[in-house]
């Protein structure tokens, strides 16, 4: 029989590197919310950062380059709300205007959403609920005006916050890097710096593509609903903007919701409308995703699905929207070991 004794040394060894994984894990899972806040202030300075370095290079200056790009963006920021808020605003109104004549129908069993009546006694329902707890029961109203101040600030300081990171990251990514690649040696520095440059074409082709062709499907929605006569047509326009933003599920999800809101509108309505969708994801996935990416993200569509179902387990949207960035940035660090491994040098490198 075989005795196998470990030195003290190395028992406390793993249990400090236990301990020290356990509480980077908590810190992390405390600090979630404001990771969230850099994820996005990254998404956002590597989709500005293109633009930041062209204007350097006639400028020579990084930080007149960052000022004008980061002015410039948030110019058309509050351009499009300028555009898009009021309009927004005035159709919400509208839909609050109506309500009375919804629910006016529902209970009478009428109109295209009588059937929660008819069918399901929506209403029989509500009343019950109501008269058992009241109307904090039915629709939560305890606590909501704190909840609702409380979400209020929480949005106003995350974006005062990643308004600022984004600019900072602008200003400073560039000196980090370095800092970071000066600590190497000659060799080992060429070969990340290529690696680096890889993949920053990767991600930042990605982001910058992402965020254009969601631009095109909301403003392509908005036409076409305009056209068919949908209300909402802006609000439903922004929505399907956001959704395209995340990878595969996020165009069928929003043709789900603005097809139902056609079809509530009417039925020719919703078939064209939904007509539309299926037409324009052909165009998007053959077409503007090709000509947009480029060569910046080669990734198989079998690798893409496995690596947005894994991100979206793993941290919801937000790890279905940063999927196909890390797997295009451990796909180039993938390609560079076995490069490295067959004595290849890298391209461009001198």
């Amino acid at each position: 029989m075989r005795v196998v004794e470990f030195l003290p040394r190395t028992v406390f060894r793993i249990v400090g590197i236990l301990l020290a994984t356990a509480i980077v894990l908590e810190v992390l899972w405390i600090a979630r919310h404001v990771l969230t806040w850099i994820f996005i202030a990254l998404f956002l300075a590597l989709a500005l950062n293109p633009a930041v370095d062209r204007l350097e290079a006639r400028l020579k200056r990084r930080g007149v380059a960052t000022g004008i790009v980061y002015i410039a963006a948030l110019a058309v920021i509050v351009g499009i709300g300028f555009l898009f808020i009021p309009t927004l605003v005035s159709q919400v109104n509208d839909f609050a205007g109506k309500v009375p004549d919804y629910l006016h129908d529902l209970t009478k069993g009428r109109g295209r959403l009588g059937f929660l009546e008819t069918k399901y006694h929506l209403v029989d329902k509500a009343r019950k609920a109501l008269r058992e707890g009241g109307a904090s029961k039915l629709f939560g109203v305890s606590g909501a005006a704190l909840s609702l101040a409380r979400g209020v600030v929480n949005a106003v300081l995350a974006t005062v916050t990643i308004a600022f990171m984004t600019l900072f990251m602008l200003l400073e990514g560039r000196k980090w890097i370095e800092s970071f690649f000066s600590m190497l040696a000659p060799a080992p520095q060429r070969r990340w710096r290529a690696v680096g440059h890889d993949i920053y074409r990767t991600v930042g082709g990605y982001v910058t593509g992402n965020l254009l062709i969601s631009l095109i499907a909301g403003g392509l929605t908005t036409i076409v609903l305009l056209v068919v006569g949908v209300p909402y047509a802006v609000a439903l326009g922004l929505i399907v903007a956001i959704l395209d933003l995340i990878p595969l599920a996020g165009a069928t999800l929003a043709a789900i919701i603005v097809g139902a809101v056609a079809f509530l509108h009417s039925i020719p309505a919703g078939i064209i409308v939904i007509v539309f969708f299926i037409l324009y994801q052909q165009v998007e996935n053959h077409i503007l995703q090709p000509v947009v990416y480029g060569r910046t993200v080669q990734l198989s569509p079998l690798v893409v699905l496995i690596s947005v179902l894994i991100g979206a387990e793993l941290a919801g949207v937000l790890g279905a929207l940063a999927a196909i960035p890390v797997a295009g940035s451990l796909q180039v660090v993938f390609v560079d070991w076995l490069r490295h491994r067959r004595g290849e040098q890298p391209a461009g490198a001198t």
